[in-house]
């Protein structure tokens, strides 16, 4: 049996294509999911467009915000049936005697592959997924909203754990792409000022960040971040896919502030970190996520707390697939929703 799969297969800009590849074989540990839906990354994005700055084992078949049916179940696996609702986590591959893995911090084990870069992911109608990687989903939560936990997990990170936003703080977010959004929804659900900057191609996804509470501002947020007493905002976060937001960063922070980088820019800087010193800025990586973040990600969107629906541009059957990336490259949408069929 085949299935039609977006698959990433080389390199160069432009290298991906629908291919028909056949059902994967499962392992002891291992469940066989029948996707429901599957969300467009950014980082599919930059692999479709060549731009990227991690190391892909081509060819692969894209995809790693998903969720659907359980359809199979490998021998050894317990807690799990099939039938069974769930959304799977991105560490696909891992080692778990690592030490990182060891203190659940898989997801920064230098070892781990992901899924749609150094596994097959998801943009197709059947995938294999470790069962350690399941969570349950609740049924009044639609696939089409729970795809999302991957990149609502990843501004959780950023913002809960590693940038601990506290009420009344002001905080700046750099870039209103998906992952930009859901940091400024995530910041404000954490009690802060929200503002959320982008360029006047941007205007669209300004609008939808405004429906969660925050100000919408297009280049300049000098004025914004200084409001409150002349010395800039508490917390930039810079979900931005390049390099030079960094250098805004540094000027909008306030002294003794904190800037949190979620956004991937392989660009070189190109410019002096000297303020970083002077500020006495603290500087914060914040990549993937773990289990109890997924967990509580989940009970926030099954709540209705954090909703995703806004964000959601619409649903594309994955023959379509390109125009769904093309809608998101142009900032027509925020998030793009594929389906197999």
């Amino acid at each position: 049996m085949k299935s039609a799969a977006v698959v990433n297969y080389a390199p160069e800009k432009g290298s991906v294509e629908i291919r028909e590849i056949p059902k994967p074989t499962i392992g002891e540990d291992d469940v066989l999911l029948e996707v429901a839906n599957v969300g467009v990354c950014g980082s599919d994005l930059h692999q479709w467009t060549a731009d990227h700055s991690w190391p892909v084992n081509y060819p692969v078949v894209l995809g790693h915000e998903f969720g659907g049916h359980i359809a199979e179940v490998g021998s050894r696996v317990v807690g799990w049936k099939e039938g069974d609702r769930v959304v799977s986590e991105t560490a696909a591959v891992i080692d778990p005697n690592n030490p990182l893995c060891r203190r659940g911090l898989y997801n920064l084990d230098p070892t781990r592959k992901g899924f749609g870069y150094g596994v097959n992911g998801a943009m197709t109608r059947f995938v294999r997924v470790p069962a350690r990687c399941l969570h349950q989903v609740p049924d009044t939560l639609s696939f089409e909203q729970a795809c999302l936990t991957e990149p609502c997990s990843v501004a959780y990170n950023a913002v809960v754990e590693n940038s601990r936003i506290r009420p009344g703080d002001r905080v700046v977010v750099l870039g209103p792409g998906t992952i930009g959004i859901l940091c400024a929804a995530v910041a404000r659900l954490c009690g802060a000022e929200v503002a959320i900057v982008g360029l006047e191609a941007d205007q669209n996804r300004l609008e939808i960040a405004a429906q969660y509470g925050c100000v919408p501002i297009i280049r300049e947020a000098t004025e914004w971040a200084k409001q409150r007493d002349g010395l800039g905002a508490d917390c930039i976060i810079d979900a931005a896919g390049v390099s030079a937001t960094l250098n805004i960063a540094l000027q909008l922070v306030r002294p003794n502030g904190h800037i949190t980088k979620v956004g991937w820019g392989p660009q070189p800087l190109n410019f002096s970190l000297d303020p970083l010193v002077q500020k006495n800025v603290t500087l914060q990586g914040s990549f993937s996520h773990n289990w109890p973040i997924w967990e509580r990600v989940l009970a926030l969107l099954a709540s209705g707390t954090l909703d995703v629906k806004p964000i959601i541009g619409g649903v594309w059957p994955i023959t379509e697939w390109h125009e769904a990336f093309e809608k998101m490259h142009r900032g027509e949408v925020v998030k793009s929703v594929l389906k197999p069929v």
